[in-house]
């Protein structure tokens, strides 16, 4: 028979609940203080739910009716430079932590609304409403809530979708030598969101101080949490991740408070991340004024007994037990509530001319429409103080170098030069630079911000995105493979690309997502993409392409100089090639805007990047065609130099764009449309187009080779384009 022996995890799993001496022995300041919140987050949410009724909430209003003690428990007791993020149901979080940024010293029951407060509550009424004076300038609306002063770093509609970022936030705390926290709230549903565990993992490897607290309210949207996992005690999660975790009656905010005391004890300390689980439960229907019976998925009973723990009874009964407030005095907290929701509403509507007994938004109150695309990116002004250089017209004593190596070499000068720069992505730290020495010496040098990471792309470019939101570090990240970003599609997509705009066009988000197209090396389908096509059609991102060495440090510098996140490709075929650099320059940018012209010719323009571009210049040669050649560099919509392409369009009268990858995710598919529509009276022809095939490539060399495009099949372009002309003619 084997021997068997019990395994421990070697962290505790406590359930934590308040006695009557936890409610003697409370700051009977806190629990004033905690009263105040409740009832002020408990009329601004019946306040939306009621204008939501109204038609006058465009879009989903996700309440917190009903779990607003565990907000107001886990966060009353944080400070401003504490951060937390959440979910798309996240009004009482925002709330929470506003409300405790703008009373450092509590509140007042008999005075309770003070005009800091008056503002929070206006401010957020707005930006629920998607009016100009919101957080967010109304871009955010319900679901997108953002004070970084307050230390509300931002609530998500992507279900888990928070938790890398707030990983992120908790790096750059602990990095910066604070003993400051990050809490990351997210619902039953989201516990088993991929992002979640990584991050988890993630943030126990690192001891960060994030702690992961699970609102688990039984349901995700209708289906019950006994549908969903086998053991519903959601905070056993932290067992896996050697994360040490609570369990907590969320109706109950002084045991959610007692719960976080203890737990940020332990971040505080430098021991890592914690898992605290609230049972808490939504009054309402996921979305809406109507409680789920109505719906048919809960009923009429189980929501009674429910709100029988509501939250706002809980502190009311305890303190009037304890002789600190009377049934009057709670009635004048609630009143007051209700009094400055009305104050805030009625700053924002107006009754409807058209349509008797109706209110309506005060038209004034809206957005500009001309402020739509504000904040997409910033304006680069920043590179205004730094050297522009174009390296085609600079005589200066050139350095031989392999392409790598200068890739390796900019960035081990640069980090020499801005200690914000943190490196961070898969085996960099080692194989003597990762799996092409792209990062050689980094470790070496810079050993603490020289992070690798565990196989887990969500995660670490989660955390990228944090680190760049902080704003106190520049996040290097690298993706082996470009394939791998679909892995991460949700925080390189949705999170990272989107964030500056959708809280309001303001927050800078300083970030380099470093990849390479490998095309040729036979690692087939999942590998070899080119991601130049999908991320300029994604709005956000900046995205370079270098040809050449000179070009990556130009390039390099100004995508670590920048506000924006950029995209920087890189391309196997360009790594070991013997090359050049500028001998003792390695601080010049290449600024958006500026493509090179390495052929001038009179017969058609060809557009091209990356190694494709060394490719163009062969056929060119073997065809005769007198092609001018550009060399993009920049690739995305506000970075493209289309005065240079004007210019050769205007002079050639025919394009040919010209890349290596998969037609169906292809670059110059919008390119050609854009250009068709600027310059069509120009145009002898359509604009033509070498792409690879529409498979991936595959694994076969034949096969590999018959699905990207070389030399071979620029050639044959421009062969099109000289037939085309000859017609035309």
């Amino acid at each position: 028979m084997p021997k068997r022996r019990r395994l421990e995890t070697g962290v505790d799993w406590v359930e934590l609940s308040t006695t009557a001496a936890d409610w003697k022995k409370a700051d009977p300041g806190l629990l004033q203080t905690m009263l105040g919140q409740l009832y002020l987050i408990r009329a601004f949410e019946e306040r939306v739910l009621e204008l939501a009724g109204e038609g006058l909430v465009h879009g989903p209003a996700h309440s917190s009716i009903g779990q607003e003690g565990g907000a107001v428990g886990s966060i009353v007791g944080l400070r401003s430079t504490d951060a937390v993020n959440g979910s798309h149901r996240g009004h009482h979080q925002f709330l929470a932590k506003a409300l405790t940024h703008v009373t450092p010293d509590g509140l007042n029951p008999s005075e309770l609304v003070t005009p800091r407060i008056q503002e929070v509550l206006q401010k957020t009424l707005a930006e629920i409403l998607g009016l100009a004076q919101g957080y967010c300038r109304g871009r955010g609306g319900s679901m997108h809530l953002q004070w970084f002063e307050a230390g509300a770093l931002g609530t998500n509609a992507i279900v888990g979708g928070g938790a890398p970022m707030a990983t992120g936030n908790a790096w750059a705390q602990k990095r910066s030598g604070t003993d400051d926290l990050t809490i990351n709230y997210f619902g039953d549903g989201a516990a088993q969101i991929g992002s979640v565990l990584e991050s988890m993992n993630l943030a126990a490897a690192w001891k960060l101080p994030v702690a992961f607290f699970v609102e688990n309210n039984l349901y995700a949207v209708a289906t019950h949490i006994e549908e969903s996992v086998a053991d519903t005690r959601l905070s056993v999660r932290g067992q896996g991740f050697g994360i040490p975790s609570w369990r907590v009656d969320g109706m109950d905010p002084l045991a959610v408070h007692l719960a976080m005391e203890e737990a940020a004890a332990h971040m505080r300390a430098g021991n890592g991340p914690v898992v605290i689980e609230a049972e808490v439960y939504r009054f309402f229907h996921q979305n809406g004024p109507y409680p789920g019976s109505a719906f048919g998925y809960r009923t009429k009973e189980e929501e009674e007994e429910w709100k029988k723990r509501d939250p706002l009874i809980k502190v009311a009964d305890e303190m009037q037990k304890l002789g600190l407030i009377d049934e009057a005095g709670v009635e004048q907290v609630r009143q007051q509530a209700i009094a400055a929701m009305d104050a805030a509403t009625a700053e924002l509507l107006e009754a409807d001319a058209e349509k008797e007994g109706r209110r309506r938004i005060r038209p004034e109150l809206w957005p500009d429409p001309a402020f739509v695309n504000v904040g997409v990116r910033g304006d680069g002004s920043e590179l205004d103080a730094l050297t522009a250089l174009e390296p085609t017209s600079d005589s200066r004593p050139r350095k031989d170098v392999k392409f790598v190596d200068a890739v390796a070499g900019v960035m081990e000068h640069r980090m020499g030069a801005d200690e914000r720069i943190i490196v961070l992505g898969e085996d960099i730290h080692r194989l003597k630079g990762g799996t092409n020495g792209a990062t050689k010496g980094l470790s070496t040098a810079f050993p603490d911000r020289t992070l690798g990471t565990p196989i887990s792309e969500n995660a670490f470019a989660g955390l990228g995105g944090g680190l760049a939101l902080d704003g106190r570090y520049r996040p290097v990240i690298e993706f082996m493979y470009p394939d791998f970003m679909w892995v991460a599609a949700d925080q390189v997509f949705n999170q990272i690309g989107k964030a500056r705009h959708m809280f309001g066009g303001d927050n800078p988000v300083p970030l380099v997502l470093r990849t390479k197209v490998a095309m040729g090396s036979g690692y087939g389908s999942q590998h070899l993409m080119d991601p130049a096509g999908i991320f300029a059609t994604s709005p956000g991102w900046r995205i370079v392409a270098p040809s050449c060495a000179e070009d990556y440090v130009g390039l390099m510098n100004a995508a670590l100089a920048l506000q924006d996140p950029v995209l920087v490709i890189e391309h196997v075929d360009l790594y070991g090639e013997k090359d050049t650099v500028i001998d003792g320059d390695m601080d010049y940018i290449i600024p958006p805007g500026k493509a090179a012209v390495r052929r001038e010719g009179s017969e058609v323009t060809v557009i091209s990047y990356l190694s494709m571009v060394k490719h163009s210049l062969e056929a060119i040669e073997q065809t005769g065609v007198d092609g001018e050649l550009i060399d993009l560099r920049w690739l995305d919509r506000a970075s493209i130099d289309w005065e240079t392409i004007e210019t050769s369009v205007k002079k050639t009268n025919a394009v040919l764009i010209v890349e290596q990858g998969a037609v169906g995710t292809s670059y110059g598919g919008w390119l050609a449309d854009e250009i068709q529509r600027r310059l069509f009276d120009w145009l002898d022809q359509p604009v033509q187009r070498v792409t690879g095939a529409e498979s991936s490539p595959s694994i076969s060399k034949v096969l590999e080779r018959a699905a990207i495009a070389r030399t071979e099949e620029v050639v044959t372009g421009l062969e099109t384009v000289r037939r085309h002309a000859g017609g035309a003619r």
